[in-house]
Order: C-alpha cells, then structure tokens, then sequence
C-alpha cells in the first residue's frame, strides 16, 4: 500500500472517529466514550499527516511539523488540566480564535504558493486558477472574522471587557456594507489576484468579526459561542479545500454544521432569531438594582432554609453559572443525597443556556456524582414546579426570571425560563442584589414566597448541611 493510499484509509477511520464522537457526545451517560473517539480519530489524522510529510518533504521540514505537534500538545494538555469548568467557555472562544487564524494563514500561503508564483510554476491548471482564488479569499475571509470575533468573546466571558453590546451608530448597516465590500472584493481578487485586495479582504474582515461580537449583548454570549464554533469549523473545510485535504473538509463540515444547529437549537430556548443575534441583543451593563425598585426583598438564614428543607415533600434546584464561579457543585450533591435520605425527592431543572455554554451545568453536577435521572431539561420540570415544596435557586438569574414572561417590555420577554416562582417557597442563593449577566433586574427577589440567602453559595450550602 502507498503511503497516499495509507493516508486516505487512514483519513476514513478517522472521520468515522469524529462522527461516532459527536454520537456520544450527545449523551450525558456516552459523553467521555465520545470524547475517546475523538481522541483517537485526531490521534490517527495526526499519524497520517507526519506520514504523508514524511514521503512529500525533506527530513528537516518533517521534523519541524512533528516538533510543532508536540509543542502544541503540550501547550493543549497543560491548559486543558489548569482550567477551571468556569472557565471553559472562554476556553472554547480562544481555541476557535486559533482555528481562525490557521485558516488564515493557510489562505495566504495559498496565494502566495500559486496565485503570487505564478499558475505555470504551480500543479493548478490555468482553468482552474479562478476556483482556486476563490477558495483563498473565502477561507481568508472566513478564518479573520472568526480570529478576532473569538477574542472578543473570550474578552467578554472573562470579564476582561463589558459584557454589555457596542451599539455604534447604524451598526447593522456597517454589518452589511462590510458583506458587500467583502462580495466586491472577492470578484475582483478572482478576476486579478494581488496582494493589495487580499490584504483588504483579510483588514475587513477582522474588523467584522471584532465589531460583530462587540455589538452582541452578554445575554446572547452562550449563541455566540457556538455560532463562533460553527464558523471554525466552515473555516477548517476552507483550509481543507486549499490543501487538498479530505480530512479537513469532512472535519470542518461536521464541525460547521453541528455548531449552527446548536446555534439553533439555542436560539429556539432563547426564544431568539439567528439574525435578531447577530444584530447585537439583550445585555445592557449589569447594575445595582435598589429595593424599592420593585418592592422589598425578604431575607432567610441558612438555619430557617434548613428547617423549610426539613419539611419539605419535594425539591427543584435550578443552577446557574453562580453555583459553578462558587464551586458549590460538591455541597449541592452531598445536599441533595441528605434530602434523598430523609424521603425528599430531589431534582434538578437545567435551562438550556444556563451557565454560558450548553451542558455546563449537567457537566459540573455529573462531576460531583449527581445521579443523571434526577437532572432534567426546563421542558421536563416547568410543570412540576406547583407541586413542589421548596426551590433552590443557585446562581442562577435570567433563566428563572418572570419578566420573561409578565413584561413585554422586558429586553428578555419571550425567553423560555423556568417557572421557579409557582412553588411554595423559592430560596435564592446570591450574592448580592445586582442584575445578571445579561443586566436586566429580575422581579423574582420581590415575591411573597421568595426568600433571599446571600453570601457565597458553597458556604451557604454548608451551612444548611450542618443545620440539617
């Protein structure tokens, strides 16, 4: 077998690799057997790479990709140990950024290998320059705006910079005149390729991505980053098609299309249109919002939610991203083998966003060995809140707030949220009175039956633990 055909037999396996991972790792329960599919099937493609290298270029050349491989491996596995699962949003922003700039810099070898040498000194056929430098200015464009679009993501999930969205002067008509520059770009650069107009293709487009991402409210943050995974993945099938890389195609295809229909499907329990996104959302700057506002709040020690617990026939804890930045994911499972213990039937209600990226929550109480029967979808326990004696809510804000649904007005109105406030008694966990991560006040902390526990959540939790 040659060493071509060995890479394409190879390159097979490993696409089936990466289908059965997004198969497993659609499941809670088949999460990390999907996860070791893909594993290996990047294991496999990397194999396959150094060999075809092996056999194209010269020893030296082949020595650097293999040291680069390493080097990035290295890099990839002591980040990947250091980072905290709070931080894995903005962990997934900045690796998409790397995708964008690879793309990037694959274009421009691209034209400077063919369209800059010169069509007679390249393999690509006179007819087929044309669909050559297309390819180069797409994937360039492609790969710009999601560089600078995943930095500013990250920037915002980190709280480097406001989560609150840049609104400059007819922003969406600075979104559209730049497709159109980009439209006109690419048929000039087809019809005559240099490195002026590639240079402009590439300047527009990182700007495009940074001012498409900064006019995104912190609210739409979790549609953001899978919309930025899904364009990582177009721009992989772009790099794919200028290297000839059937691979890269197959990978980026899968990656592109599964990241839109997350994007979807995100944008459906957001109650939210793709474009009304992209046109920059809800998540005006969080503030401090004051009592009277809305009425008084009424607080609870952890010794009074104990004895409400104590009594309780049944328990829904809402998580939010609060419960991950507090690490109280250990105390709410040993809470909630206690309760279980004492005949409380506990459950948890996951909104589909909560936690700034798809999963985090089940991913954090899975960690903590919360049975995966008693973590429900916000569809699976909306209806059961009526019936319920006691809600924990821990750390989570706008996706239990009833503004979503009493308030027309509202910048979230229309948003599916958890209906926590038809309990008896809701228990919120905060640490203060501010907004959410998408700045809108929430009516919740005012109601009769809503008590307010401030403090750090994991302590709290430890509290009510020893109280019980």
């Amino acid at each position: 077998m040659t060493a071509l055909s060995a890479a394409s037999a190879a390159y097979i396996v490993a696409g089936l690799l990466f289908v059965l991972s997004l198969a497993g790792l659609s499941r809670h329960e088949t999460a990390r057997t999907g996860n070791g599919f893909g594993i290996a099937g990047m294991a496999i493609a990397l194999a396959a790479t150094i060999g075809l290298a092996a056999r194209d270029l010269d020893a030296g050349a082949t020595a650097l990709i293999a040291v680069a491989m390493v080097a990035g491996a290295a890099i990839g596995l002591w980040r990947a140990r250091r980072v905290q699962m709070t931080g894995m949003p903005e962990l997934i922003a900045i690796l998409h950024s790397f995708v964008g700039l690879a793309a990037v810099l694959v274009g421009w070898n691209g034209y400077l290998s063919v369209e800059r040498a010169g069509a007679a000194q390249t393999e690509v056929p006179e007819n087929l320059l044309g669909i050559h430098s297309a390819e180069v200015v797409i994937g360039v464009f492609i790969g710009a705006v999601t560089f600078t679009g995943s930095i500013v993501a990250f920037l915002k999930l980190s709280a480097r910079i406001k989560s609150n969205p840049l609104m400059l002067p007819g922003h969406n008509w600075l979104n559209l005149g730049a497709l159109v520059a980009f439209a006109a770009l690419t048929v000039a650069f087809v019809v005559s390729p240099s490195l002026g107009v590639l240079a402009a293709v590439t300047v527009l487009a990182l700007a495009l991505g940074w001012h498409l991402v900064a006019s995104i409210g912190g609210g739409d943050m979790p549609v953001v980053v899978s919309m930025l995974n899904s364009y990582s993945g177009w721009a992989a099938a772009a790099s794919g098609f200028l290297l000839d890389n059937d691979l890269l195609i197959i990978t980026g295809a899968l990656v592109g299309s599964s990241g839109a229909y997350l994007s979807y499907i995100m944008c459906r329990a957001m109650n939210r249109s793709f474009l009304s996104v992209i046109a920059g959302g809800f998540g005006n700057e969080g503030s401090t919002a004051a009592a009277t506002e809305d009425g008084e709040h009424t607080e609870i020690t952890a010794e009074d939610a104990a004895d409400l617990l104590r009594t309780a026939r049944s328990v829904i804890i809402t998580p939010g991203y609060g419960m991950a930045v507090a690490h109280a994911q250990g105390p709410v499972a040993e809470l909630t083998r206690k309760l279980t213990d004492k005949g409380v039937r506990v459950r948890f209600g996951i909104h589909p966003v909560a936690g700034r990226l798809p999963g985090h929550m089940n991913v954090l109480l899975a960690e903590a060995k919360v049975p995966y029967d008693i973590v429900l979808e916000m569809d699976e326990v909306n209806d059961d809140f009526p019936d319920t004696s006691v809600v924990l809510v821990i750390g989570a804000n706008d996706t239990v707030n009833p503004a979503a649904l009493d308030d027309p007005g509202s910048p979230i109105a229309g948003m599916p949220v958890l209906h926590v406030w038809e309990a008896e008694d809701v228990i919120v966990f905060k640490r203060s009175m501010n907004t959410g991560y998408a700045g809108v006040q929430n009516p919740l902390f005012f109601r009769d039956n809503t008590r307010m526990l401030f403090g750090d959540a994991r302590e709290r939790v430890d509290d009510i633990l020893r109280s019980l």
